[in-house]
């Protein structure tokens, strides 16, 4: 397995570097957070390609991080003589992995004596002057001259390599673009390699061969004398149309598998997506002791994904698996202990969530976990009718709406609290949850997730127990009985507006939220607004 990772100078990464656990792990952040090239660099270290083709081949002044660069520059126009950008992807190896003792030594970053592999890319020595010269021309682009650069793929023993090492097989499955011509091909030659005996494959090889001969004899035989009659003009020899029985045409290359009875590229991306990792997940350790997988919840339908994911859960233990997700589910399903959060190029873990939290959202698999994951600044509230009520109470306060202000409201619907709060504590969250006091003091309730608040940083706001139980009772408070019913249509006189609030509780906030009317809302709901603020 790989112990860590070391990432410097490659694309947003500066200087990135984890420690991975041995089964699954679970990447997850915004937009530019780094999840992909996480994925593309552990891939390059393993194999030193980049979408099939060799690094070397695939460098550009893109693949350096670029305020690096920007930083080089500044350094050089400043007179100063600063070291040329470099890029440095290190997979420390674990002792334990077969066959990996022949890749042991200390050439590595931190001078560790242990197994591992790393690319290294940096300016070459053949070409010194070539780069000085490109330093000191006049008008010359703020840009890495990639051309007078070398890609070192080497062992921790200092070992230059030029094929993946034995045992350290990794299948790369990116569900977001399915290349079906390349699919088609490799996931081909999987599963022959797979599924097909060795006098399978001789058989079937035989019976290839004498099909193309039959054709060459019996289709052909008609287009062949037509070409001999007019060949003497072309050639001193007869010239024909034989089907091709060249190491080149094997039958491998003409057997194309099948999704029910449509041809694999023909199948849908959903399809396609799940099966290359069924693929990748049931091939033995041997072969493939790293997965990677980006996205595998996109093409597929909730209860595809459900089976895909049960396959990754349950084959994931004979590899290491990484895989990069927006889903919620995907993240709950396999384990928040997975979790592996990379913001701005910088990973942060959470092995310290409990195992009794873990399971409390496997059950909930459907709750949208990754907005508490993501969010900067949170706000947690009981249900949809709170939501919308803050919402209003914040747009009223700043003409704008709080997640166009950066603050994501979360509506928990059931979900506790509590086990919002410890994760939202294991990752630092600046939280405000808001609850009803349900006729006990705040401070009731606030011991209850004491060892997950932090004043200025998580904090519960609730209103005063004298002022009602929950926040229809506190609205009518503050703004009057005879305003609220007035906003509301409520046909029965004989009704309490309280009444007639709770029982309809969304209708009534949705109401309210929508109405031109002023409102004036708790201090409670307004303190938490200030809090997020």
């Amino acid at each position: 397995m790989i112990e860590r990772i070391v990432i410097q100078g490659y694309r947003l990464f500066q200087d990135f570097e984890m420690e991975p656990s041995a089964g699954l792990n679970i990447v997850v952040g915004g937009n530019e957070a780094g999840k992909s090239t996480l994925l593309e660099a552990i891939g390059l270290g393993l194999t030193g390609r980049v979408d099939g083709r060799w690094a070397e081949e695939q460098l550009n002044p893109y693949w350096f991080n670029q305020q690096l660069v920007a930083e080089y520059f500044t350094a050089l126009a400043d007179g100063n003589s600063p070291k040329a950008p470099e890029i440095l992807i290190e997979l420390f190896l674990s002792l334990t992995t077969p066959d990996v003792h022949i890749l042991r030594g200390v050439y590595n970053s931190r001078a560790e004596d242990a197994p591992g592999l790393r690319i290294h890319i940096k300016p070459s020595a053949d070409y010194a002057q070539e780069f000085a010269d490109y330093l000191a021309a006049p008008n010359r682009p703020d840009i890495v001259p990639t051309e007078y650069y070398e890609v070192e793929w080497q062992d921790f023993a200092g070992a230059t390599l030029h094929r993946r090492p034995k045992g350290l097989g990794v299948s790369f499955i990116d569900s977001r673009t399915i290349r079906s011509t390349w699919g088609v091909d490799y996931h081909t030659r999987e599963m022959l390699g797979d599924f097909v005996e060795a006098k399978e494959r001789a058989a079937i090889a035989v019976a290839h061969r004498s099909a193309r001969h039959t054709i060459s004899e019996t289709a052909l035989a008609e287009v062949n004398k037509r070409i001999a009659a007019e060949s003497t003009k072309l050639h001193d020899k007869d010239l024909a149309l034989q089907m091709d029985q060249s190491a080149g045409a094997s039958w491998e290359a003409s057997v194309v598998p099948h999704v029910g009875e449509i041809p694999f590229a023909l199948a849908g991306q959903g399809p396609q997506a799940a099966i290359k990792v069924a693929l990748a997940m049931n091939r033995s350790a041997d072969t493939t002791a790293y997965v990677l997988i980006e996205e595998p919840e996109n093409h597929l339908s909730h209860t595809s994904l459900t089976k895909l994911i049960a396959r990754i859960e349950a084959l994931a233990g004979k590899r290491q698996v990484f895989i990069t997700t927006h889903s919620s589910y995907v993240l709950n399903r396999l384990g928040l202990d997975k979790l592996l959060l990379l913001h701005a190029g910088k990973p942060t873990t959470f092995s310290d969530i409990s195992a009794d939290t873990v399971r409390y959202f496997k059950r909930l698999s459907g709750f949208d976990t990754l907005r508490i994951v993501l969010a900067d600044r949170l706000v947690l509230v009981e249900g949809p009718s709170d939501e919308m009520l803050f919402e209003r109470a914040f747009r009223d306060k700043h003409d704008r709406t709080p997640i166009e202000a950066g603050i994501d409201v979360l509506s928990m619907a059931g979900v506790s609290l509590a086990r919002a709060l410890e994760l939202s504590a294991a990752l630092d969250r600046r939280v405000a949850g808001i609850r009803d006091n349900d006729g006990k003091p705040p401070s009731h309730w606030e011991g209850k997730v004491a060892t997950n608040l932090r004043a200025g940083k998580r904090q519960l706001f609730i209103g005063e127990p004298a002022h009602g139980k929950t926040l229809e009772p506190q609205l009518i408070h503050i703004n009057g009985d005879v305003t609220l019913r007035e906003l509301l249509p409520i046909t029965d006189q004989t009704k309490e507006t309280v009444d007639w609030m709770t029982d309809h509780k969304t209708e009534s906030a949705l109401l309210l939220a929508e109405s031109s009317t002023s409102i004036t809302f708790p201090d409670y709901l307004m303190n938490a607004i200030e809090f997020v603020e």
